[in-house]
């Protein structure tokens, strides 16, 4: 059954057009409590990002979980994977969240956590939306369910995040620049790193509802890296919009991505023991890190894009740890989803560990040149059908013979194809992903 509402991650669109409207949230939230309670006098949280429409989506949200009978508990502004965490510390029956991650503020989104605080399989999503087609219906006015805030979120959180790291170590000294995209993470992440000890010069921390990934973040890293060189820091950490993400730059202003962090961590915890299996990547995931990860003996499997099918792979397979190169990470022995403080933490682990600094972690991690590109197409074109197209991607692939990749796909949260070309050779490389790009705008256009 093919969805109608729900995207990779949840539902999302730009503020004002459908589905991201008051009407509809409200009707979503109603058919969710439906399907998640079966209509009992349950409980549902509730977080959202520092966007501004995240207050309407809010209160649209609340309605609708009120006229299932459901009570309903308003965090405020948090990251996505506090929601994860506490859904469960509070034994919430769904956890909710009101944000659309990397994009522009005008953008929004709701995406929604189990009890166990995991993403919705598939069946479920498509249980709420087979409730959204019926009519709306609430529950007897003395039924309701009713609302309250509750204020001490923020530190529950900040202890969970300090708990997944050691005792053993500290960040006394260490001096690092904390980017935190205007976003959900602006109040919680620098407390995190400066009650483990490190000295925090933090930016994106002044959300005005308008200006979350504004020029800042892991979506627009220059500004970490240019207050990283100005400071003289001895690292920056650059969060997205709601706090799943994490990249990384070295005290050289150079750019670690999910790959380079993944690959600090598992090495890491191989040389301590505690690599639970092998690693996960995606089809988007670098070359080198594959090669260089099975040079050390650590087995890596890649899944399609996408957390939820990291998730899947890890628990297949008994693995704990994986991740995307957009540095959406998980690790399973301490969170139920991607979590970028958390995933920063361990990697300043594996840096206290061996006394090293960032460079000298991946000094033996040999990345492949990659040129992605993203394209906005035509309404109706199909460029993972189109014959014209899968023909040029099948000659590219040809002249990159063994060291190369060629992965065409449709963005699951944006109206975008992107092409990723991968090989040896970089201008090789970005030669042949404007080719590709340019017989898909050109078939596009037709």
């Amino acid at each position: 059954m093919q969805r109608k509402y729900f995207g990779t991650d949840g539902v999302r669109g730009r503020v004002g057009d459908f589905p991201i409207t008051p009407e509809f949230v409200m009707k979503l939230g109603q058919a969710a409590g439906k399907v998640l309670t079966k209509n009992s006098q349950g409980r549902v949280i509730i977080g959202k990002d520092t966007r501004l429409s995240g207050y309407m989506l809010e209160a649209a949200l609340e309605a609708g979980f009120a006229a299932s009978g459901i009570t309903t508990v308003l965090l405020g502004p948090m990251p996505t994977p506090a929601i994860a965490y506490l859904t469960k510390a509070f034994r919430a029956d769904l956890g909710v969240v009101i944000s659309a991650s990397h994009n522009p503020f005008y953008d929004n989104g709701i995406k929604f956590f189990s009890k166990d605080g995991t993403k919705l399989p598939d069946d479920i999503e498509l249980e709420i939306e087979k409730a959204l087609d019926d009519e709306f219906t609430h529950v007897e006015s003395s039924q309701y369910g009713r609302a309250y805030r509750q204020d001490d979120a923020p530190g529950r959180y900040i202890e969970f995040c300090k708990s997944t790291f050691s005792n053993k170590v500290s960040l006394d000294g260490l001096n690092i620049v904390l980017d935190c995209a205007n976003g959900a993470t602006y109040h919680v992440a620098p407390l995190v790193f400066r009650e483990l000890g490190a000295n925090v010069i933090p930016i994106g921390v002044s959300p005005n509802g308008t200006n979350i990934n504004d020029g800042c973040g892991s979506t627009h890293i220059q500004s970490l890296v240019d207050t990283v060189l100005a400071k003289k820091a001895d690292l920056g950490i650059a969060f997205d919009g709601d706090g799943d993400r994490v990249m990384m730059v070295d005290s050289h202003g150079n750019i670690l991505d999910g790959d380079a962090l993944l690959y600090i961590i598992a090495t890491d915890r191989l040389k301590v023991n505690k690599l639970q299996g092998g690693v996960v990547g995606t089809q988007m995931s670098n070359l080198g890190l594959e090669l260089a990860l099975k040079e050390k003996g650590i087995d890596f499997a890649r899944s399609a894009v996408g957390d939820r099918y990291v998730m899947e792979q890890l628990l297949e397979r008994n693995w704990s740890l994986g991740g995307e190169n957009s540095g959406h990470i998980i690790c399973l022995n301490y969170t139920s989803t991607g979590d970028g403080i958390i995933s920063a933490l361990q990697v300043l682990k594996a840096l206290c560990h061996q006394g090293k600094d960032l460079a000298s972690l991946i000094s033996d991690l040999n990345m492949y040149p990659q040129e992605l590109i993203n394209l906005r197409l035509q309404a109706g074109f199909d460029a993972l059908s189109d014959d014209k197209v899968l023909k040029e991607v099948k000659a590219v692939e040809s002249l990159l013979g063994k060291y190369g990749r060629v992965l065409l796909r449709k963005s699951g949260t944006e109206p975008l194809v992107r092409v990723m070309v991968e090989g040896e050779d970089r201008v090789f490389v970005h030669n042949m992903a404007q080719r590709i790009a340019d017989v898909i705008r050109a078939q596009s256009e037709k």
